[in-house]
């Protein structure tokens, strides 16, 4: 069972809506990094969105907020959508943002201009990863964008500590989950056939790969 999807299980077992959305909280990336996306991306130039493993929403919501002709959507397990509804009405995001309910396994990614995925990427073994790379391939429109972020290495493996301790990390504690470098995601995005590219970074060991289809 997916890292996630077990531990979403075991909060609903217990009955702990609290625990859940502390966990929520957990999987949401860095909020500040989320603020960067939000403010550097260039917006202007897309309608809408979706952030695929959204948790909480934090990131869904800066985008949102800070640009205000945007429209969203925050795709997870059907067991998140309380948590997320919940966050963006408390930060003012919530007439703009919609919950999609789903598993990535199992059905197409929502169509968008945009798909994000915030540290997903690293939860699984490289098939996956280009499984999933594929969906969002297919869920956007000519010209739209995939934009990937988490813990990114640096290409010769020599600077970014903390990514090489995630991948570690992630080699332990899922079947296949690894960090990778910027030269990886690259490739990987244009097997599945995105083109224009760039690696941007963001706050400490956090970048995003940005891909344009």
């Amino acid at each position: 069972m997916p890292r996630k999807k077990n531990a979403l299980a075991a909060c609903h077992q217990q009955h702990d809506p609290a625990r859940l959305k502390q966990f929520l909280a957990a999987m949401t990336g860095g909020h500040g990094a989320n603020v960067m996306i939000a403010r550097t991306f260039p917006w202007k130039d897309y309608g809408t969105f979706v952030d695929v493993g959204t948790a909480q929403g934090d990131l869904a919501a800066q985008i949102a907020l800070a640009n205000p002709h945007l429209r969203g959507t925050g795709f997870d397990l059907p067991e998140v959508a309380p948590v997320f509804e919940e966050y963006v009405a408390a930060v003012g995001a919530g007439d703009r943002l919609k919950f999609v309910p789903g598993s990535f396994f199992e059905q197409d990614l929502s169509k968008a201009d945009v798909v994000l995925m915030g540290h997903i990427l690293h939860d699984w073994d490289l098939p996956t990863k280009k499984m999933l790379i594929r969906r969002a391939f297919d869920a956007v429109p000519a010209g739209g964008a995939l934009v990937v972020y988490e813990a990114i290495i640096d290409d010769d493996r020599s600077k970014n500590a903390f990514g090489l301790m995630m991948s570690l990390n992630m080699l332990i504690e899922t079947p296949g989950g690894f960090d990778y470098t910027g030269a990886d995601c690259m490739a990987w995005t244009k097997e599945a056939g995105f083109t224009a590219t760039h690696v941007e970074p963001l706050l400490g060991p956090d970048s995003m790969v940005v891909r344009i289809k």
